[in-house]
C-alpha cells in the first residue's frame, strides 16, 4: 500500500462561514485553524496548502472562559531598548476586536511559509457585513 500525497491540483477548495456570537476564544480558533490547514479532509497533506478559506463574523461579539478579560495580556517587542508594548485583552477588545481572533487563530497554524499562506486564506470581521456573499459560504458549526 502507498501514502496518498495531495497535489494542488487534487485540492478543491470551499468557503466557510463561522459566525462568533457567543462562542470562547479558543474553540472557535482551534475550529478555524484545523478547517484552514485541511485537517478535516481525506486528502490532507501535512506539507501541502489542503484548506479551506474561513469567513469569521461578529468578532466584537467574542466571549472568553475565566478571567481572562482583565489578566490576559499582549506583548509586542520592536527590538529595541524600552520598545516593548504590553495590552491587556480588555483594551484589544474594545478597539481591535478583530485582531484578537486573528492572533489566536494566527498561533495556532505552523509558524513559517506554509502558515503564512495558510493565513491569507482567514477573513475576520468585527460585525455581521462582509464582502464574500459571492463565494456563497458554508456555515460552519463550532
Amino acid at each position: 500500500m502507498k501514502t496518498y500525497l495531495a497535489k494542488q491540483t487534487d485540492i478543491k477548495r470551499n468557503w466557510y462561514l463561522a459566525d462568533a456570537t457567543d462562542k470562547i476564544l479558543g474553540r472557535l480558533a482551534s475550529k478555524v485553524a484545523t478547517v484552514l490547514r485541511g485537517k478535516h479532509k481525506v486528502v490532507y497533506t501535512p506539507n501541502i496548502d489542503s484548506g479551506d478559506f474561513v469567513i469569521v463574523i461578529n468578532a466584537a461579539k467574542i466571549k472568553l472562559s475565566g478571567t481572562k478579560v482583565d489578566s490576559k495580556l499582549y506583548r509586542r517587542y520592536s527590538g529595541y531598548p524600552g520598545g516593548l508594548k504590553v495590552a491587556v485583552l480588555a483594551d484589544m477588545l474594545e478597539k481591535h476586536p478583530t485582531e484578537v481572533v486573528a492572533l489566536a487563530v494566527r498561533k495556532m497554524l505552523p509558524q513559517g511559509p506554509l502558515g503564512r499562506k495558510l493565513f491569507r486564506k482567514f477573513k475576520v470581521y468585527a460585525d455581521d457585513k462582509f464582502p464574500h456573499t459571492a463565494q456563497k459560504p458554508k456555515v460552519l458549526e463550532v
